[in-house]
């Protein structure tokens, strides 16, 4: 009996290998974005516009090549987004938006869809790469959210780059945060204390309001069949200090579960939180079985738009299903899938 036990163990065994063996291979897939809003051709120079598409691109590259070398979805997530966090374009890093009080505060996370685990921070002020920062916290600590002082202690306990506040300062964020509290009759704040002199003419830094909603955000497949997301912000302008928004809320404006989908979310977070959108997408498509593409439409053009809320998410699912929806004019986004072609899209009317 125990001689029969034995060989049928290893017959299973062998038969398991066969059939993994026999599985075609796992194709990985990615997916970045730089945020939705009022993007139109009329409103972006070629300028501008050329150097979105070569930071997405950037991004993108990045994240692919990690994945193409058999890396993890974490990894091309995390690394996608530390490049848009250091570029000046996007409401992330270097080029997020200044609070009513004038300060920058940085929010962001990261989600693991084979375990659930996920990290998130708000409100830092001294972390170079918030998303670095959102990862250690998921593997570092027993927590999934670290925010303010703490946080950026947290961060240096990690070993991560710390650096002064005034590394984030963006003169283009500046001006348009002191024309937007002029038009409103708010007080404009003191210039940031270490901040260059201002630019003559200062007029010649207007910035479209494209940039409103440059939060940025990655998906990730890799060849394992596991899925990941990671969303980087600086919130919104003019907030009010201390305000948070969807982009660390893990079911909100981030979410990632093998079971269903991995999705960043960008756009006015306080209806994304209210809706839950992240995880009202994978909702849809493990519950109710819902093609990706036909659960991301329901929410964003229905549910979303239904509240008189705005913006879109990036998604994929574990079987390389890869979409993107805004009820916006345009978000910045691109995708690439193994053996595809890049896609690198601004406006809504591109296909």
């Amino acid at each position: 009996m125990t001689l029969r036990i034995v060989v049928g163990s290893l017959a299973f065994t062998a038969m398991m290998v066969i059939a993994e063996a026999q599985q075609p291979p796992r194709h990985w897939a990615i997916e970045v974005h730089g945020g939705a809003g009022d993007i139109e051709r009329s409103s972006m120079d070629a300028k501008t516009d050329a150097a979105c598409r070569a930071a997405l691109t950037q991004a993108i590259q990045a994240g692919a090549a990690v994945l193409n070398k058999g890396g993890s979805a974490l990894d091309a997530v995390e690394i996608g987004i530390r490049i848009l966090e250091d570029s000046t374009l996007f409401d992330s890093g270097r080029g997020v938006v200044f609070n009513a009080e004038g300060k920058n505060e940085l929010d962001a996370a990261i989600m693991d869809g084979s375990n659930l685990k996920a990290g998130a921070v708000a409100a830092v002020t001294r972390t170079r790469h918030p998303i670095s920062l959102a990862r250690a916290v998921m593997e570092k600590s027993p927590h999934v959210m670290l925010v303010g002082p703490g946080a950026d202690a947290f961060a240096s306990e990690a070993g991560l780059e710390l650096v002064d506040p005034g590394f984030f300062f963006n003169e283009h964020q500046w001006q348009s945060l002191v024309q937007q509290l002029k038009r409103e009759g708010r007080p404009v704040p003191p210039r940031p204390a270490g901040a260059p002199p201002p630019p003559v003419p200062v007029s010649a830094l207007d910035i479209p309001e494209a940039h409103r909603f440059g939060t940025v955000g990655v998906v990730a497949l890799d060849r394992t069949g596991n899925i990941a997301a990671g969303t980087s912000t600086g919130g919104s302008q003019a907030k009010h200090p201390g305000r948070v928004g969807d982009s660390p809320i893990i079911g909100a404006g981030t979410y990632a579960s093998n079971s269903s989908c991995a999705i960043s979310a960008t756009g006015v977070g306080e209806y994304f939180i209210r809706l839950g959108v992240a995880r009202e997408v994978c909702n849809l498509v493990h519950f109710k079985g819902l093609p990706l593409q036909q659960a991301a439409d329901l929410v964003i053009h229905k549910e979303l738009e239904a509240m008189h809320g705005v913006g879109g998410v990036i998604a994929l699912t574990p079987d390389g299903q890869s979409v993107w929806s805004f009820n916006t004019p345009g978000m910045f986004r691109s995708k690439l899938i193994e053996g595809g072609k890049l896609v690198v899209e601004i406006y809504g009317d591109e296909k």
